[in-house]
């Protein structure tokens, strides 16, 4: 799946006319009802939650996690209850299918004109298992290089996960461990160093094994030099802010949080291509609300509340319309932070299936206690 953010803008001009779409609400769903949201760190903050209820009369709570591992574990602890609606990443999403989990949207009830028609077409690997769709697309983002410019010295044109591991920065390096592996992979392909190509072994455990040996190797060597291992945006930031990283592979977000607070972090993808992902509203296979989903999903899908998503998380909202409601500063933070070449040359993250999860886990912790 190769998609831009060009692309996703010219998605959002193809359907501008959708964002004078006005909103209507359903008050028969509206209620006694409180819908139970289950999200990201962040992703509702009380101004989204107060426009949601003023606009649909829905009453809501908001409950955070830090990690797709930790919605993934809440959830089959709970066989799939305590929830009305989730947000992981598309590639997680058949994983949940394994454990029955979640349930398919009923289209109809989506108002899709709302929703940039790229990011539809692009959930598709993941979001539609046989036929049916479980995934309603909300953001975007990538994961890649985040850098002190003040104490780092950085050839921007030429940025790189290596530059992760160049003795000059010295001890200073903050990553998330599993995907720090999928970045030096990344790294080690361009060099050709891996014995399988890094996208086709994610098809079979075999062959991810035979890259993964090589790269624990490579992490293992370079490992002196991190500061701090993260798995929240919190940490990330964190590591940043207070414990004196230098340089990391972050979310994009991070970076943009950092730099609102006058920190001198500049982000930027590696020429091995910025590690790209999607999230998305799904439905737990136990949810008590579900008309009180598809009114979430519908509100969201709207300028105004795809525009506070983005002004809350530095994320892209797949709402039409989001993007000519940001402030100038999140418009500058993206141009300054992706060319065109960039954008054309994400890594979309594969769908992740519970034995490249299972596996990938198993060297993370390899990695971790090296």
């Amino acid at each position: 799946m190769t998609l831009s953010r060009r692309r996703f803008l010219q998605g959002a001009a193809a359907a501008s006319a959708a964002a004078s779409v006005p909103f209507y609400i359903n008050r028969a769903f509206a209620q006694d009802q409180v819908l139970r949201i289950y999200a990201w760190a962040g992703y509702f903050t009380d101004e989204m939650l107060s426009d949601f209820t003023a606009k649909t009369g829905i009453k809501a709570t908001f409950t955070p996690y830090g990690t797709n591992d930790e919605l993934m574990n809440s959830l089959r602890a709970t066989d799939g209850s305590g929830f009305d609606v989730i947000m992981p990443t598309v590639d997680r999403v058949p994983g949940y299918l394994d454990y029955q989990l979640i349930q398919p949207l009923d289209t109809s009830r989506i108002h899709w004109d709302g929703c940039l028609d790229t990011a539809l077409k692009g959930s598709e690997v993941g979001g539609m298992v046989d036929g049916k769709r479980y995934f309603a697309p909300s953001d975007w983002g990538t994961e890649a290089i985040a850098y002190n410019t003040r104490y780092t010295d950085i050839d921007r044109a030429q940025l790189s996960y290596g530059d992760l591991w160049n003795p000059e920065i010295g001890p200073g390096v903050t990553v998330r461990a599993h995907s720090a592996l999928v970045g030096i992979g990344l790294w080690l392909e361009a060099q050709g160093k891996l014995p399988r190509p890094l996208l086709e072994s994610f098809k079979t455990e075999e062959a991810m094994r035979a890259n993964f040996d090589v790269i624990l190797a490579e992490a293992v060597k370079h490992k002196d030099m991190v500061i701090q291992f993260w798995s929240t945006e919190n940490e990330a930031q964190g590591a940043f802010r207070t414990n004196g990283a230098m340089i990391g592979q972050t979310w994009d977000s991070t970076a943009f949080r950092l730099q609102t607070e006058g920190e001198p972090i500049a982000y930027g993808a590696p020429k091995e291509g910025a590690l790209a992902w999607m999230e998305g509203f799904v439905i737990p296979q136990n949810a008590r609300n579900v008309d009180a989903v598809y009114e979430l999903i519908n509100w969201y899908y709207t300028p105004e509340a795809g525009a506070m998503f983005v002004k809350s998380t530095g994320y892209n909202s797949t709402a039409v319309g989001a993007e000519d409601l940001l402030p100038e500063a999140t418009r500058q933070f993206f141009q300054n932070s992706y060319t065109q070449q960039d954008l054309d040359n994400l890594w979309w993250w594969p769908v992740q299936d519970p034995w490249y999860v299972a596996l990938r886990n198993e060297y993370q912790d390899r990695y971790l206690s090296a």
